[in-house]
């Protein structure tokens, strides 16, 4: 077997989670990658990988011949295309985002991606969860907030920002907060996608305060929250770029602009491989430029 092919079946088990697995994606048969990985085992003299109840991972030895390897095989691949001269992109790219943020910024540069390199394709996958992108095989992720895992690679982009906001309406009704004290007098629509305690981490004279809440509404949607904001049914949270339309129109008002928390920062992220395809490399410089193109991120 070629060499460069077998470290690229190695890569395959580690990414796939299993040989059988890899074997799918690459289109051998179970019997043909368990050999691939043998051999390569006998002929380092180590064992690469370890099956734990969910899948197989690396070795330290593994660990270290895949970052070798992804590697060799990035710079094998470019120097092909470089000896190509000016052959064009292509390939598949596998993109998330969160789902508000992805229709209204992301579909607009992928689309005009796909226009300025007609031989690659994408497929994106709009989600509020943080999806594993090894498990999911997705190449780019567009991820808001803080980033715990520090084995992704992050490009930092912008920012968004935490707003209070009601319709003109409710607020004719019921009077401005004028203080996060006044807010225990109003109506709170309260979103969470998940059980938590309610409350509302905001600031005050530049130390966090938590307001805690007793909602009239509660929903795990905030496009469902802001629809009952509209109607006037009370005071909603949102990121900025989840109303920005509606506080430019005057459908909604924009509530204790000095009690906002600071602002989330936005980011493109990738797995932590030290090279990674012409592709993706042109996609994230595509999205970078355009996502800090978009006023909305760094406030309104």
């Amino acid at each position: 077997m070629d060499r460069l092919d077998e470290l690229a079946v190695f890569i395959a088990i580690l990414d796939a989670g299993s040989m059988a697995e890899a074997g799918r994606r690459l289109r051998r048969s179970p019997p043909a990658i368990t050999r691939c990985l043998a051999g390569l085992e006998d002929r380092l003299g180590a064992r690469l990988v370890e099956r734990t109840t969910r899948r197989l991972v690396p070795t330290e030895a593994g660990r270290r011949l895949a970052d070798q390897a992804r590697r060799l095989l990035a710079d094998y691949t470019e120097t092909l295309r470089a000896a190509g001269g000016d052959e064009p992109l292509r390939g598949r790219l596998r993109v998330t985002a969160p789902v508000v943020f992805g229709r209204r910024h992301v579909m607009p540069l992928v689309i005009d991606f796909l226009r300025a390199f007609p031989q690659i394709a994408v497929e994106v996958q709009f989600s509020d969860n943080t999806l594993d992108l090894i498990e999911e095989e997705l190449d780019v992720a567009v991820r808001i907030g803080s980033l715990g895992d520090s084995t992704l690679v992050a490009r930092r982009v912008g920012e968004v920002g935490r707003l209070l906001v009601a319709s003109p309406g409710y607020l004719a009704r019921r009077g401005m907060p004028e203080t996060t004290d006044d807010l225990a007098g109003h109506d709170v629509i309260f979103t969470s996608g998940r059980p938590v305690a309610a409350e509302w981490r905001l600031s005050e004279a530049g130390r966090e305060r938590i307001v805690r809440l007793s909602p009239r509404l509660a929903v795990n949607q905030v496009e469902a929250a802001l629809a009952a904001a509209r109607e006037g049914l009370g005071i909603a949270r949102a990121l900025s770029y989840q109303v920005v339309d509606e506080l430019a129109s005057g459908l909604l008002v924009r509530l204790l602009p000095a009690a906002e928390p600071p602002p989330l920062p936005v980011h493109l992220v990738v797995s932590g491989q030290r090279h990674m395809p012409a592709r993706t490399r042109a996609f994230l410089d595509h999205a970078a430029q355009a996502l800090k193109a978009v006023t909305v991120i760094g406030g309104i």
